[in-house]
């Protein structure tokens, strides 16, 4: 139905510009008349000195294929607007409240009649108008009461006079350099620190062996199975395990599945690997990690023991191959 209404004010606006140069209050003069459901106006304050900001609050009550909008005149009297605001109707309500608020200021003295405000409506009918009456407000001088009794009054404007203003630069100088030299103190005490200071002594990495074999027997001194860390005690064997092979024949086994593990390995054909134990290892940590199952702490000692055995098996690294003989073979001197 908002559809319609605006279609229906495009199709009358054109019509109205035809009119020869009428003014929008002119123009709005001419539309029918309707009333909303519901009206309420509000002022706050209700009483304001000279200049002091206001509010005029309007609360429309009216069905909801209509659309209200201001159509203030430039020219308020002795009222100017200041801002104003417009809160829609919430969509699905029957009938639709639209409030308007307008920020205002008086510049008379005395009890003041508020404009009638024009309101441009929608109507699935065509375009109409509403005009809000106006509210009373008693707009006050700045002055006290006793004002003209004390002898107080409004002076015209004064030439300029000279003003004395104290100054806080010097003071502000004399702290800015204080802070340089504390913190020039303070940077130099830090240097003297960092530069006494003992330098940290970075250990050579120990080899592979050395360092699985560590862990290993951390890890046995731990004694997880008899304490039921059943599990713990698998993943953390795993662990050891596959950091052990991947750094050993050089690829990421932490990252590997079970099955891409033992490929990887079958490729590569490493000599002296067990594979048939490294295999059971594999699918036993499978079972405790992932399927719950249950073992025991001889079997877990087992598999301690294969970690032992795996490194024994393949380390230390093959030598190099030994370079072919030269051969001497005295022949002829060729000149």
């Amino acid at each position: 139905m908002r559809w319609l209404a605006l279609c229906a004010f495009l199709l009358v606006s054109p019509a109205l510009a035809q009119a020869p140069a009428p003014a929008p209050a002119q123009a709005l003069a001419k539309l029918p008349e309707v009333e909303p459901e519901g009206f309420q106006a509000s002022v706050q304050p209700e009483r304001v000195v000279l200049g002091e900001p206001f509010v005029y609050e309007l609360v429309l009550t009216h069905p909801s294929e209509q659309r209200y909008e201001l159509a203030l005149p430039p020219d308020l009297g002795d009222f100017e607007v200041l801002s104003q605001s417009r809160t829609p109707p919430r969509a699905g309500t029957e009938p639709a409240v639209t409030t308007f608020q307008l920020k205002m200021s008086a510049f008379n003295l005395g009890m003041l009649t508020l404009p009638g405000v024009p309101f441009l409506v929608s109507t699935p009918e065509g375009p109409k108008r509403f005009v809000a009456p106006g509210r009373t407000i008693e707009v006050g001088s700045t002055l006290p009461d006793d004002a003209q009794s004390q002898g107080a009054d409004l002076h015209d404007i004064q030439p300029p006079t000279e003003v004395a203003i104290r100054s806080w630069t010097l003071l502000w100088a004399l702290l800015g350099v204080l802070a340089a030299a504390l913190m020039a103190v303070v940077a130099w005490r830090l240097f003297q620190k960092y530069r006494n200071r003992p330098k940290a002594v970075v250990q050579p990495l120990q080899p592979l062996d050395v360092r699985t074999r560590r862990a290993l027997d951390a890890l046995m001194s731990e004694n997880l199975p008899s304490e039921g860390k059943v599990k713990d005690f698998y993943f953390r064997l795993s662990e050891i395990i596959r950091g052990y092979l991947g750094e050993r024949y050089g690829f990421d086994a932490l990252e590997c599945t079970s099955s891409e593990l033992m490929a990887k390995l079958r490729r590569m054909n490493p000599p002296g690997l067990p594979e048939d134990g490294l295999m059971r290892f594999v699918s036993e940590s499978d079972l405790v990690k992932y399927a719950r199952a249950e073992s025991s702490p001889e079997k877990c000692s087992e598999s301690l023991s294969f970690g032992y055995e795996l490194l024994a098996k393949t380390w230390p690294p093959p030598p190099p191959p030994e370079a072919a003989p030269v051969s001497h073979v005295s022949g002829p001197r060729v000149s």
